[in-house]
C-alpha cells in the first residue's frame, strides 16, 4: 500500500508540478530533475532497498530487543544475587552479634571469677598475716616475760645477796631442796 502511494506523492511534491507552467521538455530542468528522481526511486524500489532497509531495521530492532531481554535477565540475576548477599550478610551479622554477646558473657564471668579469686586470695593473705601477728605477739609476750623473769631473778638475787647471810642462804637452799623433793615425789 505504501509503495503504491509513494509514486503519486513524489510526483505531486515535485518541483515540476509546483511551477506554474509544466512542460514535458528536455530543456526544462524541473522536468529532468523530476524524471531523474522518479528513475532513482524506481531503481530503489526495483532493488528492493526499502525492504532491505526495513529488514535491516527489523534485524536491528530484534537485536536491540534481544539485548534488552538479556539486560533484563542480567538485572533479575543481579537482584537475586544482591538478595542472596544481603541474606548472607544478615546471617553473618547475626552470627557476629552472637559471638560478641557470648564474648561479653564470658568476659563478665571471667571478671566475676577473678573478683572471687581475688577476694579469696586477700582473705587467705589476711588470715596468714593475722596468724603471723598473733605468733609475733605471743613471741614478744614470751620474750618480755622471760626478760621480766630474768630481771626479777637478777633483782631478787641482788636483794637476797645483800640481805642474806650464810645461815639464811643455807636454810633457803635446804627449803628449796625440800620443795623440789616434795614436787618430784
Amino acid at each position: 500500500m505504501m509503495k503504491k502511494l509513494t509514486v503519486p506523492m513524489v510526483l505531486a511534491a515535485s518541483p515540476a508540478m509546483a511551477s506554474t507552467g509544466f512542460e514535458f521538455s528536455l530543456h526544462n530542468t524541473n522536468f529532468i530533475v523530476t524524471v531523474a528522481f522518479l528513475i532513482f526511486v524506481g531503481i530503489l524500489l526495483y532493488a528492493k532497498v526499502p525492504g532491505r532497509i526495513g529488514g535491516m531495521l527489523d534485524g536491528r530492532a530484534a537485536q536491540i530487543k534481544a539485548e534488552l531481554d538479556e539486560a533484563r535477565a542480567l538485572r533479575e540475576e543481579a537482584k537475586a544475587l544482591l538478595a542472596s548477599y544481603e541474606k548472607k550478610q544478615k546471617e553473618v551479622q547475626a552470627q557476629a552479634d552472637q559471638i560478641v554477646s557470648a564474648a561479653k558473657k564470658e568476659a563478665k564471668a571471667a571478671a566475676e571469677q577473678a573478683k572471687a579469686d581475688l577476694k579469696t586470695s586477700i582473705a587467705r593473705r589476711l588470715a596468714a598475716a593475722e596468724e603471723q601477728i598473733a605468733a609475733a605477739e605471743k613471741g614478744a609476750i614470751r620474750e618480755v616475760r622471760e626478760k621480766a623473769i630474768a630481771v626479777a631473778v637478777a633483782a631478787a638475787g641482788d636483794v637476797l645477796a645483800k640481805q642474806m647471810t650464810a645461815e639464811g642462804a643455807a636454810a633457803s637452799i635446804d627449803a628449796a631442796i625440800a620443795q623440789v623433793e616434795a614436787k618430784l615425789h
